[in-house]
């Protein structure tokens, strides 16, 4: 593999290429971490250019360093989330596709075309012993699924052509890690015959095309000019059905419902707005950047000193020195900008939460080699290297002018007009007119690892952090009936440690976090649970009066922490904190534990406290970007 060439925007090529090879060493071999030799392998890229990218994407808060290895970091979500809100797909389909799961018990998703393959942008998994696997960013080849044959039905020359060079380059599939690869090569007569038929029939079936015992049905859905936007699929097993049966069994449910799944995305039809398209405030892009990331991927106090109207990556530049490549952030400040291109406005849809900051810094770079080469030119047709194929499923009739990037990024327009040409020429934006939004290729990095994430995985390294900072052990725990049940925790080594595992319980009245739960419940629900209660004298500390036990939690809801000292063990002391989701709902407790003899309650609650705060707004902020446009992963779910 020949390295990314150098040049004016040459940091972005290559930053894009680094968090490629990490998504795809996270996608081929399952490796959560890297070490940068591998990234050097990888991309073909010198050690010295691997590690200012990496340590760019860490101040970006897009990787995470612990020691040598490099990981994943869930705010790199945020690009992902920019390309599916300009599309409007997950909020316009995604309750169809819940709908239809439910009414057929299978799995329903959406997928978009992506060059020769088709990537899925919205998945509704029902949960079985053999079930869907399929993550919302996966590519798939066209010829091994049945949106691909849909697809393929409106290709031009051109995109077949480019269709057999990557079969010629990749007989064997090894690029798709989605999918198993083949054991010899295929004709692709067969599937150039089911794209006449579907072209014929109106709908595509795979049985069996990825691996035996899978089979699928997919319908088109279009835009109010016929062209097909996505496709919706229905996925069983030949456990539950034939390909025959789940077709007999589907069609009719999903052609009632592809009039208003029409109707619904053309209502959320992208605007072309003039300063943030659908009225989308600066705030979607990097202009909101007050705060850089510190080495640990964490947004700072929101305080950069940057004067109004400064381009914010010159302080950081200034603070960082000369291995900040602002070139790389600043395209990516732009990528992350063009979510405004979308119904919903902000990348994240309006979910993230209020402790998460934009974290964006840019700078001026040198001119293009050649300035020829204009905006203009890129929307009269130079963005014809995305194809047909790329275009689709992109959200047509709306789109960010450069005059709204330059805005909602506060960069000047050469600036940010830099960033778009090459983000067009990489395939990761398309140019219609005056106008630019980001296609489904953004997925491609890292969206469907972090995808998969589930509550605790988002969590876990926010606690191995906070452990570090105050040398105690650290724990998540949320209500479970009348009890607190531990879904997370880092616990430190000391002669005298708190012996606690996942899945312990406790009584919720007689712990920080459980009273941290009960406070975030409503009145009713609190009222309820502590009428329910029998407090029992755990130790000679135990408040046991149900009265005095509603006051406690009611205090508690007032000053949003909760301190327990010797109330379920003797010389047992916690601090615990509330941890909320995007709509501001009490789903977790953050704690840490310590000995009662480390000091007085106060002294623990003053130097604790902070900390705790600070870890709870970063657990929410991932929150927040992991589900902003599905929900989250299989792990540990909560607020459902």
């Amino acid at each position: 593999m020949s390295p990314p060439v150098n040049g004016p925007v040459g940091p972005l090529e290559r930053g894009l290429a680094v968090l490629r090879e990490l998504t795809r060493l996270a996608a081929h071999e399952g490796r959560t971490t890297v070490r940068p030799g591998d990234l050097v392998r990888g991309t073909g890229l010198a050690r010295s250019v691997v590690d200012r990218v990496v340590g760019t994407l860490e101040q970006l808060g897009y990787v995470r360093l612990d020691g040598r290895d490099i990981g994943l970091a869930v705010r790199l979500m945020e690009l992902g989330n920019a390309y599916l809100a300009a599309s409007g797909l997950p909020a316009a389909l995604g309750p169809f596709a819940e709908r239809l799961a439910d009414g057929l018990d299978e799995s329903v998703s959406v997928a978009v075309p992506d060059g020769a393959g088709v990537r899925f942008v919205v998945q509704v998994t029902r949960r079985r012993t053999m079930s869907l696997a399929f993550r919302i960013g996966d590519l798939l080849p066209a010829e091994r699924c049945s949106p691909g044959a849909l697809f393929a039905a409106e290709w031009s020359g051109a995109d077949w052509a480019a269709w057999r060079a990557r079969r010629a380059e990749d007989p064997l599939d090894t690029a798709f890690p989605a999918v198993p690869p083949r054991h010899r090569p295929a004709s692709g007569a067969d599937f150039e015959a089911r794209v006449k038929e579907a072209a014929r029939d109106g709908w595509a079936v795979d049985d069996q095309l990825i691996e035996p015992g899978l089979v699928a049905v997919s319908v088109p859905v279009r835009d109010a000019s016929g062209r097909v936007v996505c496709a919706v699929n229905v996925v069983s097993h030949t456990s539950r059905h034939d390909v025959d049966s789940l077709r007999a069994a589907v069609l009719g449910p999903l052609g009632a419902e592809l009039p208003a799944m029409e109707a619904a995305l053309a209502a959320r039809r992208p605007r072309l707005g003039a300063s943030g398209a659908s009225g989308a405030s600066g705030a979607s892009g990097a202009s909101a950047v007050s705060g850089v990331t510190g080495a640990s991927g964490v947004s700072g106090t929101g305080d950069s000193g940057a004067a109004v109207g400064e381009d914010p990556a010159r302080t950081a530049k200034r603070e960082l020195g000369a291995g900040f490549l602002q070139s790389l952030a600043r395209g990516l400040a732009v990528l992350r900008a063009l979510g405004g291109a979308g119904p919903g406005g902000a990348a994240s849809g309006g979910a993230q939460g209020a402790g998460q900051d934009e974290v964006h810094a840019a700078q001026g770079a040198a001119h293009p080699a050649s300035e020829a080469r204009t905006v203009e030119d890129v929307a009269r047709g130079a963005s014809g290297s995305a194809g047909s194929m790329g275009l689709i499923g992109a959200g047509r009739g709306g789109g960010m002018t450069l005059s709204a990037v330059a805005e909602a990024t506060g960069l000047a327009r050469a600036t940010a007009r830099r960033s778009l040409l090459t983000l067009v020429e990489l395939g990761y934006a398309a140019a219609d007119g005056r106008a630019f939004r980001p296609l489904p290729r953004v997925l491609e990095l890292g969206y469907a690892p972090l995808a998969e994430l589930g509550f605790t995985d988002v969590a876990q390294p926010h606690l191995r952090e906070l452990v570090r900072t105050v040398h105690e052990s650290a724990s998540l725990a949320v209500l479970d009936g009348g009890d607190i049940r531990y879904v997370a925790r880092v616990p430190t080594v000391r002669i005298m440690s708190v012996n606690i595992t996942i899945g312990t319980r406790f009584p919720a009245y007689a712990t920080s976090m459980g009273r941290v739960l009960l406070a975030g419940l409503d009145a009713d629900a609190r009222a309820a649970h502590l009428a329910g209660v029998r407090p029992e004298p755990l130790t000679r500390h135990t408040v046991t009066g149900v009265a005095e036990l509603a006051r406690v939690v009611e205090r508690t809801a007032e000053e949003g922490h909760a301190l327990v000292d010797q109330e379920l063990e003797e010389g047992l002391r916690s601090l615990a904190v509330p941890v909320r989701d995007a709509r501001g709902r009490v789903v977790a407790a953050l704690n840490v534990a310590t000995h009662a003899g480390r000091g007085t309650a106060e002294s623990v609650r003053g130097e604790l406290l902070p900390a705790l705060r600070a870890t709870a707004g970063r657990i929410e902020a991932d929150l927040a970007t992991a589900s902003a446009q599905h929900a989250l992963g299989a792990g540990e779910r909560v607020g459902t």
